[in-house]
């Protein structure tokens, strides 16, 4: 598996079940990697998308405590072995999207993280691990500071060891 999120200087990624930066060349990034995959989510991540919809052109796999959670055109599941049973059915890339409890959750289960660092802080509520400071993760690819006029950003790309 892999992991995919933007973060802010202090790991945040989210308030009030939304992104803190919307940064045109992120979801394009973002869209790239994730089109013809798989992606998990939390049900709150799933509701922040727009109409609480699943992403088209993509698997959307929902992991929730809720087992009365439906939602059309999405895999349910409400634990990792359900969900690593239905993963090993695909043969795409599966990528993690989030939440935080969701990239807390599989973070040890992914081999490369692909992570774009907005060069702002945030007044973020929810955080993923500092992969700078999490043991097993190194940087493998330290990108390019680019600029959106409000945002400096960079796509970096980390690697678990342990895997």
């Amino acid at each position: 598996m892999k992991l995919i999120a933007a973060v802010d200087k202090n790991w945040g990624i989210g308030k009030d079940n939304d992104l803190l930066f919307h940064i045109k060349e992120d979801m394009r990034f973002f869209k790239e990697k994730t089109v013809g995959n798989v992606i998990i989510v939390g049900r709150k991540t799933l509701e922040s998308f727009p109409a609480s919809k699943p992403l088209p052109d993509r698997k959307n796999i929902v992991i929730t405590r809720d087992t009365d959670y439906k939602c059309d055109d999405c895999i349910i599941v409400h634990s990792t072995d359900e969900l690593f049973e239905v993963i090993k059915n695909y043969k795409e890339n599966v990528y993690v999207c989030g939440g935080a409890e969701i990239y807390s959750l599989l973070l040890p289960y992914c081999d490369t993280a692909y992570i774009t660092k907005v060069d702002a802080i945030a007044d973020a509520q929810k955080f993923m691990p500092n992969l700078d400071e999490f043991d097993g993760w190194k940087l493998d690819t330290d990108g390019e500071t680019q600029t959106n006029g409000k945002y400096n950003f960079k796509f970096c790309t980390y690697k678990n060891e342990l895997q």
